[in-house]
């Protein structure tokens, strides 16, 4: 649990906490956040002090069909009851309450992709998720038309390439959304979308804080020979900033998250945002010159940007903080997938040997293995690409793992190049935007990479040629984010976004910083080279070793 309290008030001990969260669950003053994450659904509840005092997961796994990453609508439902149900049983065995009302909810999940649904509100193909990489076509010609860049992962992508494909299903579309604005819409009746979930759907205007319309009618003009009734301002959701009302959880909604029936009706929901803003709320990196690294089966840097960038950058996506700022954001589609991998093969090494040691002691103990490391891996070489790396020119995944007979191959080597590779694309991205003279002020991390002390934060820090900062909310991540804006929906009182985290959520709390040594930050260098260069191997890779 974290110790953070409302502005102007004590530190509080256990015992006052645990009295006083049991007072807001029977009063209705706790928020519930809810982030369907890329492994797993996380249900977060927090107290009037903003301290998760309950939560609940489910593990879940995406899975490619036809070519396609997707995740079924069962899983989707099933995910969520079963967090939610969880959650709900902690608060029973620590409070002794029945959970039947809550002050507000918040939806979350990973931003991108394409939902489509027909006027029957019946989804037309398969989800497909932000980690295809099959838009090619779209990403350039739509980059061009609006001297803006359009990754492939984008909604509006997917939507233009299904045209392109002459998809039958494109005729009927009527509404089209991403993963946390649908289950917002099942949850409330409300078709809309928090402006940070929105821009990655299609550009925003930060003037109106809407979508950018120049842009609406160039694709209007682009798609006008295919007899398409596709008005984008009909088919996207409403764009909703932070503080808004999103809606009331009606009984459907009620039921669908608590088939128990406990659960009432009525609760108020704020707008359904994206991972990467809610990564941004949970790490207190709204503010201009602030910026955080979200760490996961993906990663990516948000930084929030004083000024547009002068120039069209395919390795920068330009995005939105849930207050509708301007945010740099460099994306990569791989993480700690390669990583993961590796250690379920050390665990069934271990239970091979007859030993039962914990996941969290695993990962401590390889974990800080890494840290007995040479700075620049050793002339070890991983590429950790379960799937396609837009940033690197990768379009499949190939994970790999590549040495030379003079290589330092040892353990502590080994653990460092796979963390040293998690970020590697994301470094790459982050060149372009230091050409650009940005200032970052502050750099975040949070994700389970940073749940080992000390470790992941190091690497990141010579990675990202800057100090990081990890704060004890870490692991919390974006359940805990969409809680927040939760809560700030009822309780901001007239405050802006920055100005309520800042002073009445996080307060002192500034976590702890490590800088880069310069061993570190030359090593990294040196691995960085290697991993450019070694870029054609993993292309090799693709073309001789066919999935």
């Amino acid at each position: 649990m974290i110790d953070v309290v409302k502005e102007g008030a004590a530190i509080k001990s256990a015992e006052e906490q645990k009295a006083q969260a049991l007072l807001d669950i029977m009063d209705g003053r706790t928020a519930l956040g809810i982030e369907f994450g890329s492994t797993r659904i996380k249900a977060v509840l927090i107290d009037s002090s903003y301290a998760p005092i309950a939560a609940g997961s489910y593990e879940w796994e995406n899975q490619l069909e036809n070519g396609i990453w997707t995740y079924s609508l069962e899983d989707v439902w099933k995910g969520l009851r079963i967090s939610y149900r969880k959650m709900a049983a902690e608060v029973f065995e620590n409070y002794g309450e029945t959970l039947k009302t809550i002050g507000s909810i918040g939806f979350s999940a990973m931003m991108h992709g394409y939902m489509a649904f027909d006027q029957d509100d019946k989804l037309l193909v398969p989800f497909r998720t932000w980690r295809n990489s099959i838009t090619e076509e779209a990403e350039k010609i739509l980059t061009k038309e609006f001297a803006y860049n359009i990754p492939q992962r984008w909604s509006i992508a997917h939507l233009y390439q299904a045209i392109l494909n002459d998809e039958p299903h494109v005729k009927k579309i009527k509404f089209l959304t991403t993963l946390a604005g649908y289950v917002h819409w099942q949850m409330t009746g409300e078709k809309v979308l928090g402006v940070g979930d929105a821009s990655g759907m299609f550009p925003i205007d930060l003037e109106t804080k809407n979508y950018n319309q120049a842009m609406v009618k160039k694709f209007s003009q682009l798609i006008a020979d295919k007899e398409l009734d596709l008005d984008l301002n009909v088919i996207l959701p409403k764009v909703l900033l932070a503080g808004a009302k999103g809606g009331k959880l009606t009984q459907s909604g009620a039921s669908l998250l608590d088939p128990t029936g406990n659960l009432q009706a009525g609760i108020p929901v704020c707008p359904p945002e994206g991972d990467a803003g809610t990564g941004m709320v949970a790490t207190n990196s709204v503010a201009p010159r602030t910026g955080n690294v979200s760490a996961g089966t993906s990663a990516f840097a948000m930084i929030v940007l004083e000024d547009e960038l002068a120039e069209v950058y395919p390795e920068i996506d330009q995005v939105t903080t849930p207050a509708g700022d301007l945010v740099g954001m460099v994306h990569t589609n791989n993480c700690s997938s390669d990583i993961n991998a590796w250690m379920k093969l050390f665990d069934e090494f271990t239970k091979s040997l007859g030993l039962e040691i914990s996941q969290d002691k695993l990962f401590s103990i390889l974990f800080n293995e890494a840290l007995k490391g040479d700075p620049d891996c050793g002339g070890l070489l991983s590429y950790g690409y379960f799937s396609g790396e837009n940033i690197t020119g990768v379009n499949e995944g190939r994970p790999l793992f590549v040495r030379s007979p003079e290589s330092n191959f040892n353990l502590a080597n080994f653990m460092r190049v796979h963390l040293a590779s998690a970020f590697g694309a994301m470094r790459i991205g982050m060149e372009i935007l230091k050409k650009e003279n940005i200032t970052i002020d502050k750099l975040v991390g949070h994700g389970g990479i940073f749940k080992t002390p000390v470790v992941g934060q190091t690497i990141l820090a010579a990675a990202m040629e800057a100090p990081v900062t990890v704060m004890e909310t870490a692991g919390e991540g974006g359940a805990w984010g969409i809680a927040l804006l939760a809560a700030y929906m009822e309780q901001a009182k007239g405050k802006e976004l920055e100005q309520f985290l800042a002073e009445t959520v996080f307060g002192a709390d500034q976590g702890q910083t490590i800088e880069p040594t310069e061993a570190d930050l030359k090593g990294y260098e040196a691995f960085i080279e290697r991993y450019r260069q070694g870029i054609e191997i993993e292309k090799s890779a693709i073309e001789h070793l066919k999935i």
